[in-house]
């Protein structure tokens, strides 16, 4: 079972409170976050690019891998034929960790939350892993996500069940589909989303996918 020093990083960006001092947490993590991710037995990256991959083909347009972090989802995203794919991540020492991959058109920092520098309806689709979660993205920013994202085109994202249960996922997620911003496609059951760390109670999650209208 991963520990020590890993399990210490993850506590730190959950408990943040504080975005600046997430974003630091996240920079100073970058150097061992892809070793301590596997360490953990991290499903996410897998669960969520297998899902999408499902309902949009490689060759149907770019994609926005939003929260991007080290690039664990661009580099399976690659390898199942997806080219033109671009990281977004609010840290630095993240971005140039996935930079480092070579598998991404484009790089750029962002914040889920706030409005994103993208044009409306420039991605087919859109990948989200790990960044709904408690103390992470509000569920606000599915919102710009949807607009990024163009018509017919898909997003498929995790939501860690401690962030659920608070509600207002589930809210944004049924607003959204009521006002016919986008149709539910897949959900997947609840996963232990890291079965090796000792902070595995938080870490469960579900995926979904859905398309926008």
């Amino acid at each position: 079972m991963a520990g020590g020093q890993a399990d210490q990083w993850l506590g730190k960006v959950f408990d943040a409170g504080d975005r600046a001092v997430q974003i630091g947490n996240y920079d100073g993590w970058a150097a061992t976050y892809e070793a301590d991710m596997v360490g953990f037995g991290y499903m996410t990256p897998a669960v969520v690019t297998g899902t999408f991959a499902r309902f949009l083909p490689p060759g149907a347009g770019a994609v926005l891998d939003a929260g991007a972090g080290t690039g664990l989802v661009g580099e399976i995203l690659s390898a199942l034929g997806y080219s033109d794919i671009t990281a977004m991540d609010m840290s630095s020492g993240m971005l140039a960790r996935a930079a480092q991959r070579g598998v991404y058109r484009d790089l750029c920092q962002g914040v889920l939350g706030e409005r994103l520098d993208f044009p409306t309806g420039q991605f087919a689709g859109c990948v989200v892993c790990g960044v709904f979660n408690v103390g992470h993205a509000p569920a606000a920013s599915l919102d710009e996500l949807v607009r990024v994202v163009r018509p017919g085109g898909v997003l498929s994202f995790s939501i860690g069940e401690a962030a659920w249960t608070e509600g207002s996922y589930a809210a944004k997620l049924a607003d959204l589909e009521a006002g016919g911003r986008w149709r539910k496609l897949a959900q997947t059951r609840p996963f232990r989303s890291m079965p090796l760390s000792a902070t595995e109670a938080l870490l469960t999650s579900n995926v979904f996918a859905y398309q926008v209208v």
